[in-house]
């Protein structure tokens, strides 16, 4: 077995422990390859692809009866930037898509000012449904969603992790920091870079902090750009 495929199955099985716990629901051999290995299976579908038709169903807390769409995310499944939000709105709850709303427009934007094209990188959210009435996450949620996405960005691998917002950041990072705790400096998320900025939602409604949260998308480039490879 390869170093990579060790990782690979080594984040599979404590994707599947956090999710499942003690019990195992084995599909084909053929899948399960597939999927350690991040390569599509018969159908030719991607193994990113797969996981979501996997989980698109999800039951496992009380928002999964109460949402229009399951949002699993969007973008380059090859990305190197992944950027996180909080969870789907209104706009997101209806198209399945993360970040289409007025949010996400600023967002693409953005991201327009230093230079990313919104189909480079990929945009996923701490939960997968809508809150009612857009409340915070609730712990007992996220501890059942999370999971998801710790799997997703195992199998996308980025270079470099952006939390959009306080819920995204405090939920990663496990702390209670306040943005300005948060904000202009490096941390790390399961040994992978990660910066903080505000949520696009609060830049809407405070348009005085833009400019700031255009520089924390710039710092975070410039981190991902000073170990790539010359």
């Amino acid at each position: 077995m390869t170093d990579s495929l060790r990782e690979r199955l080594e984040g599979f099985l404590r994707w599947y422990h956090d999710l499942y716990g003690g019990n195992w629901y084995v599909e084909n051999r053929e899948t399960l390859e597939a999927l350690l290995r991040g390569e599509a299976a018969a159908g030719g579908d991607s193994a990113l692809e797969q996981f979501h038709r996997q989980i698109q169903d999800c039951t496992r807390c009380p928002l999964g009866k109460t949402r229009t769409r399951f949002v699993f995310g969007s973008g380059n499944e090859n990305a190197e930037i992944m950027l996180i939000g909080e969870a789907p709105g209104r706009d997101e709850d209806l198209q399945g898509q993360p970040f289409v709303g007025r949010s996400g427009q600023l967002l693409t934007k953005m991201l327009a000012r230093i230079g990313l094209k919104r189909q480079e990188v990929y945009i996923a959210n701490i939960l997968k449904c809508r809150p009612p009435n857009n409340r915070n996450p609730e712990p007992a949620e996220v501890d059942t969603c999370l999971p998801y996405l710790q799997r997703q960005i195992e199998m996308i691998q980025p270079k470099i992790l952006i939390a959009l917002g306080k819920v995204a950041a405090q939920t990663l990072l496990g702390s209670e920091a306040g943005m300005a705790g948060l904000r202009n400096r490096l941390w790390q998320y399961r040994n992978i870079p990660l910066i903080v900025t505000f949520h696009p939602a609060y830049l809407l409604r405070n348009e005085s902090a833009l400019e700031e949260g255009v520089r924390d998308l710039q710092f975070a480039l410039a981190q991902y750009q000073k170990n790539q490879p010359r």
